[in-house]
């Protein structure tokens, strides 16, 4: 069963940037993706090195798909799907988010 779990204040994820948050045994990555003005969250685990890096990830746009890439290696992951663009079969988890009174909900 999903729920929506509230995760952070919207003034604690960089504008434009991400930050993680700890929801249970999950790391999942946050996103503000003021530029587009939408938000994603993700798994933090980059499937490539398994290290808990995305968060701290570049995030932009990939022919206007909004992309992730990891701070170590580079790969590239779609904020909407969790696919690998740059053409690898690595994927990552997505996660719905929603902002409701200043605070970042996401459903797991």
């Amino acid at each position: 069963m999903k729920n929506w779990i509230k995760v952070a204040a919207v003034s604690d994820i960089p504008t434009n940037g991400g930050a993680c948050v700890k929801v249970a045994d999950l790391q999942i990555a946050i996103f503000n993706f003021s530029k587009e003005n939408r938000w994603f969250a993700t798994q933090n685990l980059c499937p490539h090195k398994k290290e808990m890096v995305l968060s701290r990830g570049l995030i932009g746009s990939d022919q206007n798909r909004p992309k992730v890439a990891c701070p170590f290696h580079k790969k590239t992951f779609s904020l909407e799907d969790g696919s690998c663009l740059s053409g690898e079969d690595y994927t990552i988890q997505t996660y719905p988010v929603k902002i409701e009174n200043e605070m970042v909900f996401v459903e797991v």
